[in-house]
């Protein structure tokens, strides 16, 4: 999440590996804008506009729930989990945003995190050709996402709730996001969502178009 305002550039797999990454604890359902509303209070809190995001497909394997692979704004942009705080958030890396036409060893390298393979002829893809491309493939499945956030922080913590749709199904969501674990626990308790399962996007875009129960 970081800066919901930040524009989205692109940057190399070495450029990525040099950002410092945060943990991340999620929750979907019905109903959780209620609730963050009612506690977003309950701590030093500063507001940000609500944003509506540009449309994005996520691109859905079979084999993985740790490799966040979506396209925005035209740029192919990958995270992978790289490990679990002590309170099980979920850590996640940048590996890069890459720009379209993708090359062939950007594209090898970003379908070996989603532990697929494909027969890459070509030099370069386009958006078009990815996306179809992941259409035919049995162990991938491209998902139309769409976000409406909402941002703010509380005592420092970056936090946001959302409307999230997708395939057109609308869910919401709220996020806690930092460095700062023992933080990030005093804000998730704070605004009533420790008892929730922590889900990232792959989980529940998979739960709504039926990849998995």
């Amino acid at each position: 999440m970081a800066d919901v305002f930040a524009k989205n550039v692109a940057t190399t797999a070495e450029e990525a590996a040099k950002i410092v990454p945060r943990a991340e604890f999620r929750v979907f359902g019905q109903g959780i804008i209620d609730i963050v509303t009612e506690k977003i209070w309950n701590g030093k809190t500063v507001l940000f506009q609500k944003r509506k995001m540009p449309k994005e497909t996520y691109f859905l394997s079979v084999h993985t729930n740790e490799a966040n692979v979506k396209v925005r704004d035209g740029l192919l942009d990958i995270k992978t989990k790289v490990g679990e705080t002590p309170e099980g958030y979920e850590i996640y890396q940048p590996r890069g945003k890459f720009q379209f036409p993708v090359k062939r060893e950007d594209l090898a390298t970003i379908l070996s995190h989603l532990k697929v393979n494909m027969d890459l002829t070509q030099d370069s893809y386009t958006i078009d050709e990815f996306i179809e491309m992941a259409r035919k493939h049995p162990d991938l499945t491209p998902v139309a996402v769409e976000k409406l956030r909402f941002g703010f922080t509380i005592d420092g913590i970056i936090c946001e709730y959302a409307q999230v749709w997708f395939n057109g199904a609308m869910i919401e969501s709220a996020c806690v996001e930092s460095e700062n674990y023992a933080g990030m626990k005093l804000v998730v308790e704070s605004l009533g969502l420790s008892g929730m399962p922590n889900t990232n996007y792959l989980k529940a875009a998979k739960r709504v178009v039926g990849m998995e129960a």
